[in-house]
C-alpha cells in the first residue's frame, strides 16, 4: 500500500496526503495539513468517518464483533478480571502486579468519603432531580475542594484519579437516596468496591443490610463491560474539554452530561420503558414484534442492533449468560422481565431480525439486570457513568501525555447570510 493518498481538487490541483495505519491495520488519510495547503476542509457531520486522535486504549472491530481493552479481549476480562483491575489496566496501560493492584484498591478505599460540606449541596436539589444532574454537578464541584494543590503534577493527577474512582459511587448513591427521601449511607470500607456501592444504595441505618453476592458479581461484570468503548460521544467530549486544559473533574463532569442524552447512555432506560409499554397494552409480545417490522409503525424495538457492531455485540453475549443466571436463581416475579425473555426469544428466532443481525445488545441485557437488582430506571444511566469512568480518565490522561496535543477546534462550512448592513430600529419599522 502506498504511504500517500491523492486528492484532486476542482481547480485541478492534486494534493498528496499521508496515509496512517494503526496496529490493527485500520487505515486513515491524514488531512491535518489540508486547510493550510489548499484552503479546503473536510465536512463530516457527526464525525462518523473522522479520526480525532490516535489512541492505544480500546480496539473495536464492529464487523467481527471484537472489543479489546489494551489488547485484551473483553471476554477474558469479564471472566477473569475485576472492575478495579480493569480500571488500572485502562488508566495505566498494563495489568497491575498484585502489589500494584493492592495499592490502587487501598487508595480508592481510603478516599470514598465526601466532605461534609458536600452533603449540603444535596439539600439544594429538588426531590425529583434527575440523578445524572446531581452526579454532574457534584463531580464538577469537587474541583473547588481540590484546587491549586501543591506537588508534582503527575502525583496530583494520580490522586485526583483515585478520588474520582472512590467518590463517584458515593455521589451516585447519595443522589438515589435524595430521590427516595432516605438518609444517606456513609461508605463502609470493609466492603468491596461494588458491594460498598450497593450497600450505600439500598442499606438503611436501622438495619444490618446484607448485599446479595450475585448482584455484586453482576455489577462488577457490568462495570467492566461499560468501562470504555473507543471514541463515543461522552469520551470524545471528555477529550475535547480536557484539550482546553480544564481540570480533570470538569472534564469528567462534561462526559457525564454527554452520557445523559437518550441517544447515548439513556438506551438501557428506553428498554425498560418499551417493556412497560408492551405490558400496559396487554397485546402480547408477538404483536410488538410484528409492529417493529412495519416501516410506518411508530413503535421502535429498543435494545436490539448497534451502530458500531454489525454482528452480535460481544458484551451482550457475556451479559446474556449472567442475566439468565440471575433470573433463574432469584426467581424474581416481575412481568416486565417475563416480557423481556419472550421478546429476546422471539427476536433471536425471527428471520426478519436474524437476517438484519438485529440481535439484543448490551443495553437490552443491562436494563433487565438493573431492573432485577431493584435499581430505579432513572439510575440506569448513572450506572453507565460508574462503569465508563475509568475509560474517561484513561482518555483524559492519554490526551494530556500526547506531546503534540492541541486544543480541539473543529471547522465549519458557513451557510448563513453574506455581508449584510445594519439597519437602525427606526428604519426597520
Amino acid at each position: 500500500m502506498s504511504d500517500k493518498a491523492e486528492l484532486k481538487l476542482p481547480c485541478g490541483k492534486v494534493v498528496e496526503l499521508p496515509v496512517v495505519e494503526g496496529s490493527e491495520h485500520e487505515k486513515a488519510v491524514d488531512i491535518s495539513s489540508l486547510r493550510a495547503e489548499t484552503g479546503y476542509i473536510t465536512l463530516d457531520p457527526g464525525y462518523g468517518n473522522t479520526g480525532s486522535c490516535e489512541s492505544a486504549i480500546t480496539f473495536i472491530d464492529g464487523e467481527k464483533g471484537i472489543l479489546r481493552y489494551r489488547g485484551i479481549p473483553i471476554e477474558q476480562l469479564a471472566e477473569r478480571s475485576t472492575f478495579l483491575e480493569t480500571s488500572y489496566l485502562l488508566i495505566n496501560g498494563t495489568l497491575p502486579s498484585k502489589q500494584q493492584l493492592d495499592d490502587f484498591s487501598s487508595k480508592i478505599t481510603t478516599h470514598t468519603m465526601l466532605y461534609e460540606d458536600v452533603k449540603s449541596f444535596y439539600d439544594g436539589f429538588p426531590r425529583d432531580a434527575h440523578p445524572m444532574a446531581i452526579l454532574a454537578s457534584v463531580v464538577c464541584s469537587l474541583s473547588s475542594f481540590y484546587q491549586d494543590e501543591a506537588g508534582n503534577p503527575e502525583d496530583v493527577s494520580h490522586l485526583n484519579t483515585v478520588r474520582l474512582m472512590a467518590k463517584l459511587p458515593t455521589i451516585a448513591a447519595w443522589a438515589y437516596k435524595k430521590s427516595v427521601g432516605q438518609p444517606f449511607m456513609y461508605p463502609d470500607n470493609k466492603r468491596s468496591y461494588c458491594e460498598n456501592f450497593l450497600y450505600m444504595m439500598f442499606g438503611l441505618p436501622v438495619e444490618d443490610y446484607q448485599v446479595e453476592p450475585l448482584f455484586v458479581e453482576a455489577l462488577d461484570m457490568l462495570l467492566i463491560l461499560h468501562a470504555d468503548h473507543e471514541q463515543n460521544c461522552s469520551t470524545s467530549t471528555v477529550r475535547m474539554v480536557r484539550s482546553s486544559l480544564a481540570n480533570k473533574f470538569a472534564a469528567i463532569a462534561s462526559g457525564i452530561c454527554a452520557l445523559w442524552g437518550e441517544r447515548h447512555g439513556g438506551a438501557n432506560q428506553h428498554v425498560i420503558e418499551m417493556l412497560e409499554e408492551i405490558h400496559r397494552d396487554g397485546g402480547g409480545v408477538k404483536k410488538y414484534v410484528e409492529l417493529a417490522k412495519q416501516k410506518d409503525s411508530s413503535f421502535k424495538l429498543m435494545g436490539f442492533g448497534h451502530r458500531v457492531y454489525k454482528n452480535f455485540d460481544p458484551r451482550a453475549k457475556i451479559l446474556k449468560n449472567k442475566c439468565d443466571q440471575i433470573l433463574s436463581k432469584l426467581k424474581i416475579n416481575d412481568p416486565l422481565l417475563d416480557i423481556a425473555k419472550e421478546l429476546e426469544e422471539a427476536a433471536l428466532k425471527d428471520d426478519y431480525f436474524v437476517e438484519r443481525k438485529l440481535y439484543p445488545n448490551v443495553d437490552f441485557y443491562s436494563g433487565i439486570i438493573y431492573k432485577a437488582m431493584g435499581l430505579p430506571v432513572s439510575a440506569f444511566t448513572v450506572m453507565f457513568a460508574l462503569g465508563r469512568l475509568p475509560g474517561w480518565i484513561a482518555h483524559a490522561k492519554e490526551y494530556t501525555e500526547e506531546p503534540k496535543n492541541r486544543i480541539s477546534r473543529p471547522r465549519q462550512v458557513y451557510t448563513g447570510n453574506t455581508q449584510t448592513d445594519y439597519v437602525s430600529i427606526e428604519e426597520r419599522g
